[in-house]
């Protein structure tokens, strides 16, 4: 069954939602942004019949099957109620809401209505984790006890930072672990499990900019497993695109350990052997090798088939609270216990 697809949002990613969709086999009917010229450019771009300048008139006007909210924090609530009411399948961007209580909120308002809330946080499908998260369930590293992720996006210094793709970053009063360091949390936690505890200290490097562009965390996670998200934006790493995978990793157990470069290769260190390339399923094309594709290929088997479902909005409130506990642990100068921690988050 062929889903059709509404997409709200005509910015810079809004592009690889769509080619998402229609890779994974699904229609999108049309397109819908505040400024109309930007969505017929995008519809002519990929043969899409409709635009739109109105979100709830195009979603009363086409009843889709699945809208796709692809819109900043503070541009979401309305168009994510607007589709839960019709009771129409709904994917939201990510950062999820302008703060926690906002995403419970419509959390709240999509379970109310037994209609599905998906948040897109894609990099856990990139084909590189995929593999990892199959070698660990099938014992390749045998006890799994350590994950680091180095993150050097290349693209944060000076005045014109983040200007010809993302201009709104510099006015971010939180940057790095809201808008990027995130999707290593969820990913983290796709491979390791709950976090347990955090300890963070954040910096803010580029003075043209509002909010942080560079972090030390510390994830702990159960049986003594512990990750580390070391990232800043100023500086890039060894890679032919540096956008393909954002940095490098280093996933370790018992057995050996896993490295990710930054052209999307593997490789494999068995202990005291020599390190050689894993080959492994996959691509290198598209934002984080096809990761929006993957994810949304992954909601239509939901709809179409009722199979399993990642990133509901209800698992994902963990993720925002996790964010919480970094902000907090850098403000408070302390190592914080999720179990114990109650978040007050600010709107951003």
């Amino acid at each position: 069954m062929s889903q059709r697809i509404a997409v709200v949002g005509a910015g810079y990613f809004a592009q690889f939602h769509v080619q998402g969709w229609q890779a994974a086999g699904a229609t999108v009917v049309a397109l819908c942004d505040t400024d109309l010229s930007k969505a017929r450019a995008m519809a002519t771009r990929f043969g899409v019949a409709e635009v739109f300048n109105d979100a709830a008139t195009m979603i009363e006007a086409l009843s889709p099957d699945v809208v796709d909210v692809v819109l900043p924090p503070a541009a979401q609530a309305p168009v994510v109620r607007a589709a839960l009411a019709k009771g129409i399948a709904t994917v939201c961007q990510k950062p999820f809401g302008i703060d926690l209580a906002e995403a419970e909120g419509l959390t709240t308002e999509a379970e109310r209505q037994g209609t599905p809330l998906v948040i897109h946080e894609n990099f856990r499908f990139s084909p590189w984790f995929r593999e990892c998260k199959r070698l660990m369930d099938a014992g390749h590293f045998g006890r799994v006890h350590g994950i680091t992720f180095r993150l050097r996006t290349g693209d944060g210094q000076g005045p014109n930072a983040y200007l010809d793709r993302q201009p709104y970053f510099q006015q971010m009063p939180r940057l790095l672990i809201r808008e990027t360091g995130v999707h290593y949390v969820d990913t983290f936690r796709y491979l390791m499990g709950d976090v347990v505890a955090v300890t963070a200290h954040l910096r803010q490097l580029n003075p043209h900019i509002q909010g942080e562009d560079a972090a030390l965390v510390i994830l702990e996670f159960a049986d003594q497993r512990q990750g580390l998200f070391d990232g800043n934006r100023l500086n890039d790493h060894p890679a032919d695109n540096p956008r393909t995978t954002m940095g490098e990793m280093w996933l370790e157990g018992e057995r050996g350990v896993m490295r990710l470069d930054g052209n999307a290769q593997l490789w494999w260190k068995p202990h005291q052997g020599a390190e050689s390339l894993h080959l492994y399923e996959g691509t290198t094309e598209g934002p984080f090798g096809g990761a929006c594709t993957a994810l949304q290929a992954h909601v239509l088997a939901h709809l179409n088939n009722a199979s399993p479902l990642e990133n509901g909005a209800r698992d994902y409130l963990e993720i925002l609270r996790i964010q919480e506990a970094i902000y907090h642990s850098h403000a408070s100068g302390r190592r914080v216990l999720l179990a114990d921690f109650q978040p007050q988050d600010p709107a951003n």
